[in-house]
């Protein structure tokens, strides 16, 4: 059983990235996802998540009309698009995966964790 997110990179303000999450072993659609970021310094927060049920996407304030979480069954991953990137975006990002869940809980609910993948947004 792994989760695994990737995508990440260096962008511009204003350039777009979309990161991925991929689970082996066991089939995401029936796990709500959450992605989550944390910034050196900071705690970890959540930023965006997406429901096992209905696909019902959740997101934070911060990210609001510029992230879009979605899935694609066939690859058996969640996407994390994120669009007009700014300087504050900058932070390790991790996806974690509860079975039957949400998209919404606390961090500390999720069963799995995938590794960080680095977004950077400089110019």
């Amino acid at each position: 059983v792994q989760l695994q997110a990737s995508g990440g990179g260096l962008v511009q303000p204003g350039g777009s990235l979309r990161l991925s999450c991929a689970a082996s072993g066991f089939t995401l659609d029936d796990y709500g996802v959450g992605w989550f970021r944390q910034s050196p310094g900071k705690e970890r927060v959540a930023v965006s998540g997406i429901s096992s049920s209905d696909g019902t996407t959740y997101y934070a304030d911060s990210v609001k009309g510029r992230f879009t979480t979605s899935r694609d069954s066939a690859k058996n991953t969640v996407n994390l698009q994120m669009n007009n990137l700014k300087p504050e975006d900058t932070a390790v990002y991790s996806c974690a995966a509860l079975r039957g869940g949400l998209g919404y809980e606390s961090q500390f609910a999720y069963e799995y964790w995938g590794q960080g993948t680095l977004v950077t947004v400089s110019s």
